[in-house]
Formats: structure tokens, C-alpha cells, sequence
């Protein structure tokens, strides 16, 4: 069986009951450390091995503590409740040597099964007005010191609407909008555990605004509405409040279905430049 790059990098190992290991890929680094969406695939990971019989993450709320680095984590899972259709379970993900491990995210996560719900999304949110693939923006012609600062946009296909990447340019909109289709690098299709990720990795939306650079994820939170059809996903970020030296950036990702699959809000503090 032939696993994905996604897979391999978040991948855990059970090595004790509500202990997992982690070897955290410096191929998903962003600026001053490791990406906080990659980090709740894998925290996302132990938590579903933690209650297997409710495999797929309906809501996650994770506060990040400390940037992560490349290299080993252990991930802890506490099942705080495990009953009817749902269970919420408390984890922790942390780094160090032995005796001086730091926690780097704290997150509760409510876990169930997907497929015994209703199949459809009703919503009266308006699905990205994305141009045809071949009309958008290719993240390889992303500016070098983007690149730079994100090597993990090698990980993954991204093609802007060519009307929204004024930044690149030094011309950006001031909408605080960024949009773009979305797809894994070696064509894993998309899954519940996959959108924890992806609703993480546009560029902060506050380049739309002027202000590039590194934004910090203070808390992020992550609502997972169906499984997504395979194929092309469809990412919207938005801004709309800037205040105190930190902005909020809500997410949509929509499937090939047409289908509101996964929402997010996160807050973050502003690029220092």
C-alpha cells in the first residue's frame, strides 16, 4: 500500500494509552516554525486512533502555546467523554528532551462519524467564484522570498484568482480577500483529517492588505460538515477586522460537489514585516 506524503508526515504511533509519537516533516515550515494546520492533522490523527469506533473530527479548538519545530512531538489524548454519537477528547502536543518537554498546542476536539449523519449542507454562504484552473495563478510563481519563508507550499497545488494576488506585485486589493483552488501535491484526495490542514495554508490573508509576513496563530478553530467529494477543493480566506495588533481570517473550503465542507476562524497577530 502505497501511503501519500500527507500521511507519512502526520502519521503517530501509539506508545502508550494516550501517548503518541510524532516526527514532525520540516517540509510543512512557515515562517518562524512549523505550520499550525499541519500540526492538527497530526494532533487530529491521535485523536481519532484515541476513539476509533468515531473516526472523523466534527470541531477542533486549538490554542497554540509555542511555535513547533521539525522534529520529533509527542502528541497526548485524554477521552473526556465517550458516549452516543460523539466524543470530546483533550490533547496536547509537546517537544523537548525528557524532563523539559514544552507544550506547543493545547486543543479539544468533539470527534464522530460523518457518514451516519444527514448527507447535504445547506447554507446560504456563496461558493468561491473561482475562474477556470487554467486562468488562475500557480503558487510556483509565488515571489522567491514567499517561497522562502513557506517552504511548504512545495507540498501542495494552489491556483489563485488571478484577481486577488495584487500582492505579489506590491498592488494588494485591500478587500482582505484571497481565494485559490486547492489540491495536495501527489493527488491524495482530500478527507476530514486532510481539512484540518487546508484550512491553514493560503498565505495570511493580511497580505491582501499590505502587511506580508509570518501571522502567528494564537487559536484556531475548525468545523468539519461533511466528507468531502474527491477532487479540487475550493479555499476562501477573509478578513475583516484588524485591531490590536491581531486579525481574525475565516476560512471556507468547498468541495468538488459543490459542497461547504469545512469552516474555520482563526486569530493570529499581524506580519511584523
Amino acid at each position: 500500500m502505497v501511503t501519500s506524503e500527507y500521511d507519512a508526515h502526520t502519521a503517530v504511533t501509539r506508545t502508550a494509552p494516550g501517548d503518541y509519537a510524532a516526527q514532525l516533516h520540516d517540509g510543512w515550515v512557515v515562517g518562524g516554525g512549523v505550520n499550525g494546520g499541519y500540526l492538527l492533522g497530526a494532533v487530529g490523527n491521535a485523536v481519532r486512533a484515541s476513539v476509533p469506533d468515531k473516526p472523523h473530527p466534527f470541531s477542533v479548538s486549538a490554542y497554540y502555546l509555542s511555535a513547533s519545530v521539525p522534529g520529533p512531538a509527542r502528541i497526548t489524548t485524554e477521552v473526556k467523554r465517550d458516549g452516543g454519537s460523539v466524543a470530546t477528547v483533550a490533547a496536547e502536543l509537546w517537544q523537548g528532551a525528557p524532563g523539559q518537554e514544552a507544550a506547543r498546542l493545547t486543543a479539544l476536539a468533539t470527534y464522530g462519524d460523518l457518514g451516519t449523519l444527514p448527507d447535504g449542507v445547506e447554507t446560504t454562504a456563496a461558493e468561491p467564484d473561482l475562474p477556470p484552473r487554467d486562468r488562475c495563478v500557480p503558487n510556483t510563481m509565488a515571489p522567491e522570498d514567499v517561497r522562502r519563508m513557506a517552504p511548504m507550499m512545495e507540498r501542495f497545488d494552489m491556483l489563485f484568482h488571478p484577481e486577488q494576488v495584487g500582492w505579489a506585485v506590491g498592488q494588494p486589493s485591500g478587500n482582505g480577500v484571497i481565494s485559490a483552488w486547492f489540491r495536495l501535491k501527489d493527488g491524495r484526495e482530500p478527507d476530514p483529517i486532510s481539512l484540518l490542514t487546508v484550512v491553514d495554508l493560503l498565505p495570511p490573508v493580511t497580505f491582501d492588505l499590505g502587511r506580508p509576513g509570518w501571522a502567528p496563530t494564537l487559536e484556531l478553530t475548525v468545523h468539519v460538515r461533511a466528507v468531502p467529494a474527491a477532487g479540487w477543493l475550493k479555499v476562501r480566506h477573509q478578513t475583516r477586522n484588524v485591531a490590536g495588533g491581531m486579525f481574525e481570517e475565516d476560512c471556507e473550503v468547498w468541495d468538488s460537489a459543490g459542497r461547504l465542507v469545512a469552516q474555520s476562524r482563526q486569530l493570529a497577530r499581524l506580519p511584523r514585516g
